[in-house]
């Protein structure tokens, strides 16, 4: 039987505020256990929640820039389970009434065809601790410091028909809130995790199949493995004469399977209702005004205008937009005198390599998107060849100064004095005459051997198009 695949992703993007969302707790990554943790996120009797205005603000981005429906009324619930890391026995969150509502996301496949992704819904809530199973002599521990961190629950129409469409959106989704500024993106820190529902139903089907949720998927990687894994394991089980249970699994990402946790509960099981210690959130116009005015250039439409503005092919334009700051980098280079073509290859290849290289980011490049500019202008106006510029790169790495303070110390500018160049290809020319006789007879891919002896020669300082002139005007004579 030919089986489909039926996936839906909740995505939890922790949103980049500097405290917690009904505290004024810290939310910085990699306090000691429980130094970040307050008495409102201990729920201490008495205290009560304040809700953070800038979580707010995170979440109407979000809704802006999917196209979604705005709750202009959002209420806040108590969603009631136990569990060791939740202190208060519940967690706060949204469930009727969201802060935004049905929208949309376009996704670019790898068959160079797009789909568009319905979302159900973004929702405010707080994060749960977190419990630590390790060096603890047989006993678990539990860290409260994320308790209480803002989240914005992504929730997905289960509209994707591939694993690999599933993994294409959750790209997606982590590029446009990085590139919203409302979530930093962390997959290793916890700042970006995805949950997936799978089910499996025959071709033709039009009802659902019974669901499993992956719980806590914090790579990409990881994403398509485990719901590679869960298709098969259900695949097997269906056709074994067994039934899918409606369950929570956890990816065990050393062993490469999906097991069992707990049973998956319904929305009754959590027995909601509105949270007594907060006001419904009202939001008016005026607030959704700004925020329209103060959204930054979206990845599609920065995508489109690399392409029309830059002359960039659609590969170039990708990888330069895949990040807002390598996409910033790149235009500082293009501003600061870089020609477009040179620049995209020079931004994605020679200083991507060299920082994945040196383990870095580009937020700490030792070289600045001026210097970038600098060299490239230098390798435009023929002052050094392409060869002799990673020379100079490598000293501006290391931090010897820009371009032109290197290409003078280290007398690297290129030599394009016809004249100067005349007497060592008349040399190298004399010095190889069985090379030159079977040239002339036809062999002119050994062009190539005298050209690198003459770069031999000038230490690679002749400009290589002069020398490809000369040569063959003195060897065809």
């Amino acid at each position: 039987m030919q089986w489909e695949t039926v996936i839906g992703l909740e995505v939890h993007a922790q949103l980049a505020t500097k405290s917690k969302i009904f505290s004024g707790a810290s939310t910085a990554y990699g306090a000691a256990p429980n130094t970040q943790a307050c008495n409102v996120d201990l729920a201490f009797p008495g205290v009560l929640p304040v809700l953070n205005r800038e979580a707010v603000n995170c979440a109407l981005k979000f809704g802006v820039a999917v196209g979604a429906e705005i709750g202009k009324r959002s209420v806040f619930a108590r969603k009631n389970y136990f569990y060791p890391d939740l202190p208060k026995g519940y967690q706060i969150s949204q469930f009727e009434l969201p802060i935004v509502g049905k929208g949309e996301l376009t996704v670019e496949l790898e068959s160079g065809e797009s789909k568009v992704i319905g979302i159900t819904r973004a929702h405010l809530e707080e994060d749960a601790g977190k419990s630590l199973h390790e060096d603890f002599h047989g006993l678990s521990g539990i860290d409260l410091n994320r308790a209480g961190t803002p989240l914005l629950e992504i929730v997905s129409e289960p509209d994707m028909r591939s694993i690999k469409e599933a993994v294409a959106y959750a790209r997606k989704i982590h590029q446009l809130v990085v590139y919203l500024g409302i979530c930093d993106g962390n997959m290793q820190e916890g700042s970006f995790r995805v949950d997936a529902n799978l089910s499996i139903r025959p071709y033709g089907q039009e009802a659902f199949g019974t669901r499993t949720e992956l719980k806590n998927i914090n790579s990409f990687r990881f994403l398509e493995r485990a719901l590679n894994y869960e298709l098969e394991r259900q695949i097997d089980v269906v056709e074994g004469g067994g039934r899918i249970v409606q369950e929570t699994r956890l990816y065990d990402a050393d062993k490469d399977e999906t097991r069992s946790m707990r049973s998956k509960e319904e929305a009754n099981d959590y027995r909601y209702f509105p949270d007594p210690d907060l006001l419904p959130v009202e939001i008016d116009e005026s607030l959704l005004e700004q925020i329209r005015d103060e959204m930054p250039e979206l990845p599609t439409a920065k995508l489109q205008r690399f392409i029309q503005t830059y002359a960039l092919g659609e590969k170039e334009a990708n990888a330069l937009t895949a990040s807002r700051p390598l996409a910033d980098y790149f235009e500082a280079v293009v501003n600061a005198g870089g020609e477009t073509k040179i620049a995209a290859n020079w931004v994605t290849m020679e200083l991507g390599g060299a920082l994945n290289k040196a383990g870095l980011n580009l937020a700490n490049s030792p070289v600045s998107p001026e210097q970038m500019g600098g060299l490239l202008k230098r390798i435009a106006d023929k002052t050094i060849s392409g060869k002799i510029a990673k020379q100079v790169f490598e000293a501006i790495w290391n931090g010897e100064g820009d371009a032109d303070t290197v290409i003078k110390a280290k007398g690297l500018k290129q030599i394009t004095d016809t004249g100067a160049m005349e007497p060592i290809v008349d040399e190298i020319i004399a010095n190889n005459p069985k090379q030159v006789e079977q040239f002339r007879a036809g062999k002119e891919k050994l062009l190539g051997f005298f050209v690198g002896q003459v770069m031999k020669a000038t230490r690679g300082k002749a400009n290589p198009e002069q020398v490809n002139e000369l040569l063959l005007k003195k060897l065809k004579a």
